[in-house]
């Protein structure tokens, strides 16, 4: 028997928390309900005690509970909490790490793993906002669950509406499941993020690379059980958990991380590593001494160098940023380099920076497009991808 903490969110979908509760109570699982200030409005305490056997928790300002440190107990007695109906506030609050009332303090107190299931307007699902959030919370570790397509209470079709009860069944049962660890054992080489090329001791030559689809993909091989040297340029993100970080700024010391990292079973090269650097001015340049001129200089062909070098990972994937003729380039730049596959995103638009990507992967048997996903879900895919490569899983 495991225990389940229920965090009833607020919307039209909370109705069917109800039926969430007898399917875990059926498989043998211990329930126990947070209701929200706003779920109060859909559902009653009285409907998910009855239901669950056991007293509903309200509110962060229960003397009896807090005096006992009840949010703490909460959190740390589940073997796993289930948000549903995850509405987009409470989603936003969870990324961001509030703690305004019972739920989001026991979510913020807890050590053991998150499952929500998200209910809300199709508009509301699909902004920008949203999406990012969904990012925050997958790359903190939650599993959020997609929500199903169709017909809801406002009117509207699409995406929002809460996955089917005995579809959050199964996905509980999956995240109680003990982790199938593909890859332990394995060495996986991951590079993310820009490289600064300094001009002077305040400016450089870099680009828009954010490094968050590097780093989502260092996070998903290290949850299936690898070993992960992440080389990472300069950004803002926090080191996934499991991954060893090495940070550089240049690409010539991210060449001479990655030879150190070496020997791998995998190399991702995700990094959009600066092509030219510049001899730099020792002093700040100023606009009185006239127009600079640079006398740009080739970096180190990092993919290729890995690619074609001795001790050449079994598996060598590049990505390839381009602005048009997509695939094409892509093409060209797998067999000029002599890597094994090819991640290809077109970046004229919104992916650096943003938070979803559309890719093509290019390997000997051919182009796979891939339609428009979350960074994290490219990253989950392509490691389940890379697992099956080095197993030799068809």
């Amino acid at each position: 028997m495991k225990r389940i903490l229920l965090i009833v969110g607020g919307g039209i979908a909370a109705y069917k928390a109800a039926e969430l509760i007898r399917l875990l109570k059926k498989r043998g699982h211990a329930v126990r309900c947070v209701l929200t200030e706003a779920g109060h409005h859909f559902v009653t305490p009285m409907t998910l005690a009855a239901l669950s056997e056991d007293k509903v928790y309200t509110t962060l300002w229960d003397l009896k509970d807090e005096a006992e440190m009840g949010h703490i107990q909460l959190s740390r007695e589940a073997d796993l909490i289930v948000v549903a109906p995850a509405t987009a506030d409470l989603l936003a609050r969870m990324a961001a790490g509030l703690a305004n009332d019972l739920a989001t303090t026991l979510l913020l107190a807890t050590d053991k793993p998150v499952l929500a299931a998200p209910a809300m307007n199709v508009r509301m699902w699909g902004h920008v906002a949203t999406q990012r959030n969904v990012v925050q919370l997958r790359a903190d570790g939650v599993t959020v669950m997609t929500p199903d397509e169709g017909a809801m209470a406002c009117g509207e079709f699409g995406p929002g509406r809460l996955p089917e009860p005995e579809a959050i069944a199964a996905a509980v049962e999956d995240a109680l499941a003990p982790a199938v660890l593909r890859l332990a054992g394995r060495h996986m080489l991951v590079t993310a993020g820009p490289t600064h090329e300094p001009i002077d001791p305040v400016r450089y030559i870099a680009n828009r690379s954010s490094g968050r689809q590097g780093f989502a993909i260092a996070g998903a091989l290290a949850a299936l059980g690898a070993r992960v040297t992440l080389v990472a340029g300069p950004v803002t993100l926090a080191t996934p958990p499991g991954v060893d970080r090495v940070d550089v700024e240049t690409a010539r010391q991210m060449a001479d991380a990655v030879a150190a990292a070496l020997p791998a079973d995998a190399a991702i090269m995700v990094a959009a590593v600066a092509d030219w650097h510049v001899v730099a001015a020792s002093q700040k340049m100023k606009k009185g001494d006239g127009t600079p001129t640079f006398a740009l200089a080739e970096n180190p062909d990092i993919l290729a160098t890995v690619a074609q070098g001795p001790g050449r990972p079994r598996l060598v994937v590049g990505f390839a940023a381009e602005t048009e003729r997509v695939v094409e380039h892509a093409l060209a730049k797998r067999a000029r380099k002599q890597a094994d596959w090819i991640v290809a995103n077109d970046v004229s638009g919104d992916v650096m920076g943003g938070d979803t990507n559309t890719v093509h992967l290019v390997t000997a048997a051919g182009v796979e497009s891939w339609d428009r996903l979350a960074k994290q879900v490219v990253a989950d895919r392509l490691a389940q991808r890379i697992a099956d490569a080095l197993l030799g899983t068809p």
